[in-house]
């Protein structure tokens, strides 16, 4: 795979850095997750996201879902079948680890396993500090400023 060279991001920006990690990062994902499980990502409304993994076959119990330095962690591990002799075995029950990376001010609300589906609830929560705002302009008409020094009357 060809890597991509971000030293030109480096030079020019500053406080780019979990951006550039998160490219480096997606580049290297992709290839080693190979797509299981399969999953949707939703916008439900203008802050309200979800995630939905199809996990068929497993209980909440075997489902762990954390979330840590902005990256969600999904992980699934089925406990072994003993006993069972399969002539063939096309259901996947296979240990499983799926990360997100969350955007800032995203946190996760709520978790929910129904009919084989972990559905995962995001909301986006922007502090009013961050929120655009506008701002008034003071024409020359209206702000008008005298300083007056009296050490030269």
């Amino acid at each position: 795979m060809k890597t991509i060279d971000l030293s030109p991001l480096y030079r020019n920006s500053i406080g780019f850095d979990r951006f550039a990690s998160l490219l480096d990062n997606a580049f290297r994902a992709e290839s080693a997750a190979a797509g299981y499980p399969p999953y949707n990502i939703e916008a439900l409304e203008e802050n309200n996201y979800a995630i939905t993994l199809a996990v068929a076959g497993f209980t909440d119990e075997e489902l762990d879902i954390k979330v840590e330095r902005g990256v969600l962690t999904v992980r699934g591990e089925k406990a072994k079948a003993e006993g069972k002799n399969y002539l063939y075995q096309g259901i996947a029950n296979r240990t499983f680890e799926r990360k997100f990376n969350l955007a800032d001010y995203i946190e996760v609300t709520g978790a929910d396993l129904e009919n084989g589906l972990l559905t995962i609830k995001l909301l986006k929560h922007i502090p009013e500090a961050m929120k655009a705002k506008s701002i008034s302009i003071n024409g020359a008409n209206k702000a008008h400023v005298e300083l007056k020094d009296e050490s030269f009357a």
